[in-house]
């Protein structure tokens, strides 16, 4: 920490600690706080801004904000979904930003900081990161496969003329009087679920299959990277961000304006843009738009945490969510014209209407519907390349973001054992990470994949970030957080933002819960529907997680000595209100 930030720590312990911080008629010595060099620091500012940014930016805003927004009316749409990100999203990520710059801790030990009674809180984050790299990265390494793939003249999913191929394959592009019927198959479509996924040899989850080698080798590289990718901390991490967070805009810029030259390409644009004002009278709209802005900016995983704790005492956090807020919604609006005026083009090429080649969603999209669309463009082999490096790279640093905040957490929890083995535990980590993934790699690992992105993340993240919210804004207490962001920025968060933080943002979370339980859709892939004992098997998986909240509650409270009201009064009250001081990273001076 920079001596400035000494001298603001010093202030905040005087306002934190001295009824009357003026008073001084017999100067007592007081500590002058000085960081040494043993928690690691960003290098630049930039490394950490696009740090925040990879994580925030990811495969979701290519595949899932173009969906919802032409699926909710268009243009009308943002409308909810700006209002959610000003009264939800946005507070949400701030809060986060600013406990972890200021606390300097990672998702598990911060609790002791600010109501240890939902210490489980960090617990239950850790193990839903888990499950999501369980599945995010074996879609990153299906992207792999296919990037491997395009290294061809004439790419593979081009015509029906390979061993995967079945009778139902029909080629349209470039013929006419071709007859499309609901049993017809793209090429691309039969070269991702009949090559890549080989999920015909699966009959469901009951028999999913073996293990595909291919797929293993691909999850095997991307977690090489991954490894060597955060070894050593945010030093190197922050250096590799340089190169997965800026490329796929690159990539973007270049897609969109190759998009925009097809023909058809602005019918794709009118149906994404075209506002159906009736929708807004729908609740479900307002849903999709609080769940994509909050799984979009990504509060509640306990990475944006992990992320500032690296950062300078005194560095403008406010300034950062604003800033790193605008770059993600804006990334998924632009995304949405890359998606469209392709669709567009294929609803030309195809002489439908562009609802009809717009039906696939989530992963499809990118890996049927646009690699379709470009494999019958000139210059295939070059656009088909750099769009799956786009996706790797756009997959790569959300994993970085979500495997940095468990490290984080541990190291932070339990320093004695692993503050200098950081190498061997993140060799551990991502060992744990690929084994769990090996059921998604299988013949009907899809169907995993599914199940885990559903029920590991969905409702268990939200009830997270619903009590973090809670915690921080009404037993932490609204008044002394707003204290902490002044002692760091110099100036406390004005009336919008407390409003936000004690009402409007746990209403949000609590709103998104209640809606998604009480209208919960068949689970569908493909033609599979999901049974019954699947369903019950995501729940299970999604307690399985937010179980740890109450199970340590409970814990805390018994092992806690006194009576019930000394007990509740230990629990709920703050350990400390500032960071650590420990001797391995803070050397105190007295000031004569």
């Amino acid at each position: 920490m920079p001596r400035q930030d000494s001298a603001v720590m010093v202030g905040s312990l005087a306002a934190h600690g001295s009824p009357n911080p003026g008073y001084n008629t017999n100067p007592v010595p007081m500590p002058v706080i000085t960081q040494t060099d043993s928690r690691d620091k960003w290098s630049k500012k930039m490394d950490f801004l696009l740090s925040v940014i990879g994580f925030a930016v990811d495969l979701g805003n290519v595949w899932r904000f173009p969906y919802i927004c032409y699926q909710n009316g268009g243009g009308a749409f943002l409308i909810p979904y700006i209002l959610m990100a000003i009264f939800g999203g946005v507070p949400l990520f701030y809060m986060e930003l600013a406990l972890g710059q200021f606390h300097r801790t990672g998702a598990i030990s911060i609790w002791k900081h600010i109501c240890p009674i939902f210490k489980g809180i960090g617990y239950a984050i850790c193990i839903i990161a888990l499950y999501v790299s369980f599945y995010y990265n074996t879609i990153i390494a299906w992207a792999l496969f296919y990037f491997y793939s395009s290294f061809s003249s004439i790419l593979p999913w081009t015509n029906c003329n390979n061993p995967w191929n079945t009778p139902d394959c029909t080629n349209y592009f470039g013929r006419d009087n071709v007859t499309w019927t609901n049993s017809s198959r793209s090429p691309a479509e039969e070269f991702y679920t009949r090559n890549v996924l080989e999920i015909h040899k699966s009959s469901g989850l009951r028999n999913v299959g073996g293990v595909r080698w291919q797929l293993l080798l691909c999850l095997f590289l991307i977690f090489t990277i991954v490894y060597f990718s955060l070894w050593k901390g945010v030093k190197t991490s922050g250096k590799v961000v340089w190169v997965t967070a800026t490329l796929p805009y690159v990539v973007l810029f270049i897609l969109l304006i190759r998009g925009a030259t097809l023909p058809g390409a602005w019918r794709g644009v009118v149906f994404y843009l075209k506002p159906q004002w009736g929708k807004l009278l729908e609740t479900s709209v307002w849903v999709d738009a609080a769940a994509q802005i909050f799984f979009s900016l990504g509060p509640g995983f306990g990475v944006l945490l992990a992320l500032s704790s690296y950062n300078p005492f005194t560095n403008n956090c406010y300034r950062d969510a604003i800033v790193t807020s605008l770059v993600n919604c804006l990334t998924s609006f632009v995304s949405g014209f890359v998606i469209f005026t392709v669709l567009g083009y294929m609803a030309e090429m195809r002489k439908v209407e562009v609802e009809d080649v717009a039906r696939d969603k989530g992963p499809s999209l990118l890996f049927i519907t646009y690699p379709e669309a470009i494999a019958n463009m000139m210059g295939s082999t070059f656009f088909a390349i750099i769009f799956f490096v786009m996706m790797i790279t756009l997959g790569l640093d959300s994993t970085f973001g979500g495997l940095e905040a468990i490290i984080t957490a541990v190291l932070d929890e339990y320093p004695d054992y692993f503050s200098h083995r950081r190498e061997l535990l993140v060799l551990g980590l991502v060992v744990i990470c690929f084994l769990g993934s090996l059921s998604t790699l299988t013949n009907g690992g899809a169907y995993v994949v599914k199940l885990l992105e559903e029920f590991g993340v969905g409702c268990s993240i939200i009830a997270v970030g619903f009590l973090e919210a809670i915690a921080v804004s009404w037993f932490y207490g609204i008044n002394r957080f707003s204290s902490d962001i002044q002692a760091m920025l110099g100036k406390a968060p004005g009336l919008f933002w407390k409003v936000c933080w004690v009402a409007i943002s746990p209403a949000f979370l609590a709103y998104i819960i209640v809606s998604s339980l009480l209208k919960a859709p068949p689970l569908m892939l493909f033609d599979y529907k999901y049974p019954e004992w699947s369903i019950i098997v995501g729940y299970i998986i999604g307690f399985s997680s937010f179980m740890w909240i109450p199970i340590y509650m409970v814990y805390k409270l018994v092992w806690t000595p006194g009576s019930l009201k000394q007990r509740l009064a230990v629990c709920l009250r703050p350990e400390r209100t500032m960071p650590d001081i420990h001797t391995d990273s803070l050397s105190m001076a007295p000031v004569p």
